[in-house]
């Protein structure tokens, strides 16, 4: 017969920010595949870029402008292949609406208000610097925060920034997401086919029809959502944004276990194909030899700026205010300074920000200078914030030493 030690402590309870065997956002460390992926697509991009560079040169268009059933392989993946990164992008979004950390106002507050201060500050600089100019069409650009990579920043920090504050990022890039496909779908739709958009409101409807029977079976869904993407790509709304309404009609009976199984069998062939392949095919930008010209273009100025600035002190300050205002409530073991690093890695765009990139301005010189703005500000951000953030640890740390007391002496 075995006793319990009664003298022995219970472990002590981790504040129940969210639920951790169901929640996508997690108090414990990030995985390390989730830090690799980030480092897959730094490297893909530095790939493209050296092969847009190199004697190759002329191959990186011609491959990429290769053609299959009328479409470039540039557009397979950005329409196609994209349209499977925001479906999951659609189901992290309605998890953390319906049970994670957008669920409640309580939890929602500081990372939503966040990410607005974080989407209106960088656009705004973004409109101020590119005023009268051909490059106002980006404004859109430094509104995101790319997820996969400021978290797999995130996970190489490890425990060096507090679990609230990981929440707190990711919640933050989800809002984020959020607002960037509402911006897609509004603002980069130049025409509307309203019979194919009458498709589309028909397809949603079969696909909520399975919702409410409770058809949890993955096939129904795929098939469907294959007519959905093609209608959305007829109506002219951007062909990815099927990914995100496919996501919405996904039941989450049965303790979510469909949309588990679909997160599961799609995370590792999106993180480390899909985006890879998005960021060769959209990142090689062919730098011309009058360097300091190009970098003086209105679109590499904008982009790079709305997101080294624009990004941390929008999120930061809007974060500031709504705590002093009593509207949230900074998380557990987080000070300002943890707060304004996170929020530098915030203004890692990469991958949303090259998709509306492309969606602003097409193929051509305006592109490939945002491209560059935006890789400039991500890197930017994502080695301050991650130089801030270490930092910030050791001088937490320090404090922490033991030091033996020694007895005083009295004096006299």
């Amino acid at each position: 017969m075995t006793t319990t030690d009664e003298t022995t402590p219970p472990p002590p309870e981790v504040p129940a920010v969210l639920d951790e065997e169901e929640g996508l956002i997690s108090l414990e460390p990030q995985p390390v595949s989730q830090a690799v992926g980030g480092v897959v697509l730094l490297g893909c991009a530095a790939l493209a870029l050296v092969w847009a560079n190199s004697g190759w040169a002329s191959t990186y268009e011609a491959f990429w402008h290769a053609g299959i059933g009328g479409w470039s392989l540039r557009h397979l993946v950005n329409d196609g292949l994209m349209a499977l990164f925001f479906l999951l992008v659609g189901l992290e979004i309605k998890h953390e609406m319906q049970d994670g950390a957008l669920s409640s106002w309580r939890q929602a507050s500081l990372p939503v208000m966040g990410a607005i201060g974080g989407m209106v500050l960088p656009a705004a600089i973004y409109v101020l610097l590119a005023r009268g100019t051909t490059a106002i069409s980006g404004w859109g650009i430094p509104m995101a925060t790319d997820i996969a990579f400021a978290l797999g920043i995130v996970a190489l920090l490890g425990n060096r920034v507090p679990p609230g504050l990981r929440v707190f990022l990711a919640a933050l890039a989800i809002a984020d997401d959020i607002g960037a496909v509402l911006v897609i779908a509004i603002f980069y739709t130049p025409d509307v086919n309203v019979v194919a958009l009458g498709a589309v409101a028909g397809i949603m409807a079969a696909l909520m029809g399975l919702n409410a029977r409770r058809v949890l079976t993955v096939w129904p869904y795929a098939l469907l959502g294959l007519v959905l993407w093609y209608a959305v790509h007829l109506s002219g709304v951007h062909a990815s944004i099927a990914g995100v309404l496919l996501a919405a009609t996904i039941p989450t009976h049965e303790a979510r276990r469909l949309p588990e199984r679909i997160e599961h069998a799609l995370g590792g062939p999106i993180t480390f194909g899909v985006v890879p392949l998005f960021a060769i095919a959209n990142a090689g930008v062919t730098i011309p030899a009058d360097v300091g010209t190009f970098l003086r273009e209105p679109a590499v100025i904008a982009s790079a700026a709305g997101l080294v600035i624009g990004k941390p002190f929008g999120i930061f300050g809007a974060a500031w205010l709504s705590v002093k205002l009593g509207i949230a409530s900074l998380p557990e073991q987080a000070d300002w300074r943890r707060v304004f690093g996170v929020a530098t890695l915030g203004g890692i765009g990469f991958t949303m920000s090259l998709f509306i990139a492309a969606l602003a301005f097409g193929e051509g010189p305006r592109l490939g200078a945002a491209t560059i703005g935006v890789l400039i500000g991500s890197f930017v951000t994502g080695a301050v914030g991650a130089l801030w953030l270490s930092r910030m640890s050791r001088c937490v740390e320090q404090p922490r030493r033991v030091v033996t007391p020694t007895p005083s002496v009295p004096v006299g």
